[in-house]
């Protein structure tokens, strides 16, 4: 039965809808919003930002005209409880409302670790809009999920999700994995700031920050490791290859070096420019003849690589798929199975001791891929810990950031998850699939 009937039916039986609660309103939170508005049996029925003009801007484009706001907690409570909505300015009231799940659409990793950290410990199901906090403590995450009984989930529509869908799907027809990875959506310049970008980000109604992170190659950075961790896939090579190539020459590039291709080896994820973009795909192999005859039939070339390829994801639009998958089911669409790829950062200029590293999207540093291994071995400093870090010693521009050049606020959520996290992992970067995964309900 879909997802459609199957709220519906949830909301005879219950006498109401699921109920969400966002933190965010920003352009991915407004977009959710407004999409969950059209599916019936959910509901958001609590915002929070902030601007609260911008949280009850988002519900209110959506269609729902009365929104409580205040800051009382057993009022606002009450309201939802009675069918209402609320807005409010202060995030970590989001787990504490009776909701069902929550919805992180911030971006921020210190934001998402701290409302999946309240949620999941008030017994609350949770999914991102926020790969940042996943490819920085998303094991840990996972594991408390396990122990507390919700679950913790990536949401769909971005490209780890559904690049991970299309890797599920060769492997359950028993293909073998070679690359898995998405196209960029617009030219990698590792250098760019958000002061640069200011001009093209009003035009295009964004945040400066959110597009100095597409455009400097963070954004997708993190998603593809979000996806090795989720598929249990090492990195190409560190910071991707971006090799520039087209919807039919995919499995021409993304196969091993010996083959022709590009790659040094098998199961990596990797990063196309060129006109992939939007989409996600995944190079395949299978050397069974008769399954080459078949695909050459099909119209999927003679083989032994194969092109599976989606041309497009929804992002905000598809995400509220992740709240039946996590309610109905017990699922989650996408976490981390393993723990084979981190984030670092380069410094997009030279930095001066003292300075304070303004986070993702700013105007010190860039996110750059690599294998967990490399990261632990070489002493870098995850990006998702370095909004507010302190610059300690000078460092060139290019410089990938280590612990010894840099001082970390410790008191924070993400830090002290993440402290854990390195704790429970030492000595084994790589953890097998299935550890640290969430039951079903």
């Amino acid at each position: 039965m879909a997802y459609r009937e199957r709220l519906l039916e949830r909301e005879r039986t219950t006498g109401r809808p699921v109920r969400v609660g966002l933190v965010g309103a920003g352009q991915m939170g407004r977009g959710f919003v407004a999409q969950v508005r059209r599916i019936s049996g959910m509901e958001v029925v609590a915002v929070a930002d902030l601007d609260l003009q911008r949280a009850t801007g988002a519900l209110r484009a959506a269609g729902v005209e009365h929104v409580t706001t205040g800051d009382d907690l057993d009022a606002l409570s009450g309201v939802v409880a009675d069918g209402g909505t609320v807005a409010v300015t202060d995030h970590t009231l989001a787990a504490a409302l009776p909701v069902d799940m929550v919805i992180d659409a911030t971006g921020v990793p210190e934001i998402g670790a701290e409302v999946a950290l309240r949620s999941l410990l008030a017994g609350r199901h949770v999914g991102l809009l926020n790969v940042e906090t996943d490819v920085t403590v998303g094991w840990m995450l996972s594991r408390i999920a396990a122990q507390s009984g919700a679950v913790y989930t990536l949401c769909r529509g971005d490209e780890p999700a559904e690049t991970l869908k299309l890797v599920e799907f060769a492997r359950d027809l028993a293909f073998d994995i070679v690359c898995a990875g998405k196209g960029k959506n617009n030219p990698l310049h590792p250098h760019a700031t958000a002061a640069g970008l200011a001009d093209e980000a009003r035009r295009k109604k964004m945040n400066p920050k959110m597009l100095a992170s597409f455009v400097d190659g963070s954004k997708a950075m993190i998603e593809m490791a979000a996806l090795a961790n989720a598929a249990d896939l090492g990195v190409s090579r560190r910071g991707l290859s971006g090799y520039r190539t087209t919807v039919p020459e995919l499995h021409d590039v993304f196969r091993p070096a010996a083959d022709g291709g590009i790659l040094d080896r098998s199961g990596v994820v990797d990063m196309a420019t060129g006109p992939v973009a939007p989409g996600v795909f995944v190079v395949a192999r299978s050397d069974e003849p008769t399954v080459r005859e078949e695909m050459e039939y099909l119209g999927m070339g003679a083989g032994p690589y194969y092109s599976f390829y989606r041309p497009y994801h929804l992002a905000s639009i598809e995400a509220p798929l992740s709240i039946p998958a996590a309610v109905l089911d017990g699922r989650s669409d996408i976490r981390p199975r393993a723990w084979r790829a981190e984030v670092a950062a380069g410094a997009k200029r030279a930095l001066r001791a003292g300075e304070v590293i303004d986070g993702i999207g700013g105007d010190c540093v860039y996110g750059v891929i690599d294998s967990a291994e490399a990261v632990k071995a070489e002493g870098f400093v995850p990006l998702g810990l370095l909004a507010g870090a302190r610059l300690v010693r000078d460092v060139r521009q290019d410089h990938v950031l280590t612990r010894d050049d840099v001082e970390i606020d410790t008191s924070t959520t993400i830090a002290q998850l993440r402290a854990l996290q390195d704790r429970l992992l030492d000595g084994h970067p790589v953890v097998p699939a299935g550890v640290g995964q969430v039951p079903a309900a």
